[in-house]
């Protein structure tokens, strides 16, 4: 209570101003709402159904948008399904209004011979049949796991029976033991007797061969159950406060321990693996039979994130060997991880590896583990696989950093031979491509654009890249009527003074080379992956659209706004990658000062004597370390949902970039311990009920910089989640607030006094 009381008190209440600065604020907001449906687009690659034979695609039309179906063959189209049928359908289920034309969800997947769809609504699967429409939210019945690495034991596991391939047999977990009966709860053939409630077996991994012959799951001793506790202090219709609880697994809390057994299914002689080629592990994989129904495979991560490997075990004997093993000094981006197993026989494997400075594509001996050829090659980065054929042992796949002086993020498509020949390119021009291909890969929908070009959307031919059709053609032209200009492109220099830094510039509408204006930086540093829009600005939805408007937003205000891609962030090289490691305090700083500076060389109208910056969750962090570690550079910052001590955040963000056990590195980068550093002037804001980063973290901060008598401004949204004040919710409040606290530190602005209108 004291410290919300001191935090409330610091909240500067200026006088009231003129009419038009009043509006100054609520005018940028509107922005948004003014410019969203001006563009017409594909905001999102295209969907295949399973035959091939159909795609579908999301586009803008006046007032929103629409969903198109796509005969792959003729190229007619057709609305994917009534959108004015399924809105009140969608109403009645969620209990809101929901508008035909802003159906509240971005992809779908057809089910029941499309008589039905399945989408994603505020991170729930919804299913909806399209003649008469009906929906319903889907249930998971899958035993939860706080990050998908503690399962949460007070959440009965799913335990259907298992049939057999033959049908005769079926597999389940009894009093924490597996048992193999006759199908439909039939005559019990045996059951193991070592499981207990602290060494179970999980129902949830019951694997059976292809042959049948051999039953396999894994044996689980569980991790620590942490759980965080949340205060709902204004419940929707409710008085009086309740809690909310989470499992929220943080750095090095024990994990579950998981050992896969192998049963003989005649005679229920169990095979215990050992586990010397996988100690320590941070998470196993799902268990995957290879079709002879000989050997059983699981990847393997270390805990640290500094080795993964592919584990198959021999079915008879028990005994394991290591298929694929990737070593590294620092740490292995497990999001990255790319596995293929040729003909599901174990003897040759596709991989995905960074061992000679840049990810590529290796064939690997399955059963030695060594490389039998390097299938890429060069200093570029392979970024997505889309399709491996096994048959004509080719490959289709995604990279960036080919083109000699093309932005390195910039994506291209191509397919090449299991042997490393026949690179054939399927994309061209100085452009992002998103591509999504037909489940055979004989076609793709490829859209492409840039932050200055509209999308266009084009279906291309697997082989050759040949055009077959252009399915839609991207017009901004009511946008650019409406005074929207692109950003610019900016390259700078690095820390080192080699390395170029890749950057966009986003500047007022009205912007005059003869005046000053302050900087102020967009930053997201994560490490798992680079942010730097690409895609056609503002709205592309693989084009950080969110971001773009934003930065449009507060430039109009009277700034410079930017967004970079320091070293720390992925899809360069691994040594440029390899900076975060235990350094995210770094978050990239000496790259982006470096460039703010090399921009302000270049236009006098750049004044990087006022430096703002903001930034949501990990971008959070680095917008207190900026103020901590650099004020001398940054004046001012808004910090949205930060984990501002890497050791209050979830567990496997945290380990993978500051590895295990904890160590220094997490205090080097921790704003609690280093707030007593604040010198510039700070807003923090905070959901209540943020599920992915713990809001203690927020308040610890709060308590530190109270503790070093440190003035700072707190905003905490009741009810509100990670990202609060950022997109839904009561965003318009939360982004007057960052927007007044800028024209304040920044302009020397005096902002309304709102509460006298």
């Amino acid at each position: 209570m004291k410290a919300m009381l001191i935090a409330l008190s610091l909240i500067q209440a200026a006088a009231p101003v003129s009419d038009g600065a009043q509006d100054a604020t609520e005018r940028s907001i509107g922005l948004r709402d003014r410019w969203q449906w001006l563009t017409r687009d594909i905001a999102f690659p295209a969907e295949w159904d399973s035959d091939g034979r159909h795609f579908h695609y999301r586009k803008t039309v006046a007032g929103g948008f629409a969903f198109v179906d796509v005969d792959a063959a003729t190229q007619a189209k057709r609305p994917a399904f009534d959108a004015a049928a399924l809105a009140p359908a969608l109403a009645r289920v969620l209990e809101r209004p929901v508008d035909p034309l802003r159906l509240p969800f971005e992809h779908f997947a057809y089910q029941d011979g499309r008589g039905a769809i399945v989408a994603m609504i505020d991170y729930q699967p919804y299913r909806c049949t399209l003649v008469a429409p009906q929906c319903e939210k889907l249930v998971d019945r899958h035993r939860p796991r706080g990050f998908g690495v503690v399962r949460d034991l007070s959440v009965p596991a799913l335990n259907d029976p298992q049939a057999s391939p033959d049908g005769r047999l079926e597999a389940l977990v009894i009093d924490d033991n597996l048992v193999v009966r006759d199908a439909g709860g039939g005559r019990e053939h045996w059951r193991s007797a070592d499981g207990s409630a602290g060494d179970f077996y999980d129902p949830e991994s019951i694997a059976w061969a292809p042959d049948g012959r051999h039953v396999a799951a894994y044996r689980v001793q569980p991790g620590y159950r942490r759980i965080v506790t949340r205060v709902v202090a204004a419940p929707p219709g409710r008085v009086q406060p309740v809690l909310a609880e989470q499992l929220y697994p943080k750095p090095g809390d024990a994990v579950d321990r998981e050992r896969p057994v192998i049963f003989d299914t005649a005679s229920g002689r169990r095979t215990v693996v050992a586990d010397t080629l996988f100690p320590n592990a941070y998470t196993l994989s799902n268990l995957r039979w290879r079709k002879d129904g000989r050997s059983v495979a699981f990847d393997y991560l270390r805990r640290g994130f500094d080795q993964a490997k592919v584990i198959a075990v021999d079915a008879d004997s028990g005994v394991a060997h290591a298929a694929v093993t990737e070593d590294t000094k620092t740490f292995i981006h497990a999001e990255r991880r790319f596995l293929h197993d040729v003909n599901d026989a174990g003897r040759e494997l596709i991989w995905a590896s960074e061992r000679d400075g840049w990810r590529h594509l290796y064939l690997i001996d399955g059963t030695t583990g060594r490389v039998k050829r390097q299938i890429t090659k060069g200093d570029w980065v392979v970024r997505d696989i889309a399709h491996v054929d096994d048959a004509k042992r080719r490959i289709w796949f995604s990279a960036s950093g080919v083109t000699p002086g093309e932005d390195p993020y910039h994506k291209h498509w191509f397919r090449v031979d299991f042997d490393g020949r026949n690179l054939v390119r399927l994309t061209d021009g100085n452009e992002m491509h998103e591509a999504s291909f037909s489940p055979d890969a004989t076609r793709f929908v490829d859209v492409h654009s840039r932050t200055d070009r509209p999308e266009v959307a084009e279906l291309r031919d697997g082989d050759t890249g040949r055009v077959i059709a252009v399915l839609e053609r991207g017009d901004a032209s009511a946008l650019t009527a409406a005074g929207f200009r692109p950003p610019e492109t900016f390259v700078a220099k690095g820390r080192d003074g080699r390395t170029d830094i890749w950057g966009l510039v986003v500047r007022p509408r009205d912007y005059d080379p003869a005046k000053r204006y302050p900087v102020i930086e967009n930053i997201y540093a994560g490490p798992h992956d680079s942010f730097v829009p690409k895609g056609f600005w503002p709205f592309g939805g693989f084009s950080g659209g969110d971001k773009a408007m934003g930065m449009q937003q507060i430039a109009d205000l009277g700034f410079v706004v930017v967004m970079i891609d320091g070293m720390g962030t992925a899809n360069r090289s691994k040594a440029f990658h390899d900076v975060a490691w235990k350094n995210l305090d770094d978050s990239g700083f000496p790259d982006r000062i470096a460039w703010i500076k090399a921009l302000a060389a270049k236009d006098r109208a750049v004044d990087i004597t006022r430096v703002g910056i903001y930034g949501g969750s990990a971008g959070g962090q680095s917008t207190l370390n900026a103020l901590l570690f650099h004020p001398d550079f940054y004046t001012a910052g808004v910090a949205y949902a930060g984990c501002f001590d890497n050791r209050m955040d979830k567990i496997e963000w945290n380990e993978q970039w500051l590895g295990w056990p904890v160590d220094q590195s997490y205090l080097d980068a921790s704003g609690v311990v280093h707030a007593a550093k604040l010198q510039g002037r700070l807003l923090m804001v905070v959901g209540e009920q943020d599920s992915n980063v713990d809001p203690a973290s927020t308040m610890q901060v709060v308590d530190a910089l109270i503790r070093a008598d440190k003035d700072f401004e707190l905003l905490v949204v009741p009810n509100g989640e990670h990202a609060a004040g950022r997109t839904t919710g009561p965003v318009r409040y939360a982004q007057r607030r960052q927007y007044d606290f800028f024209r304040r530190t920044l302009l020397g602005e005096q902002t309304p006094n709102r509460n006298a209108r």
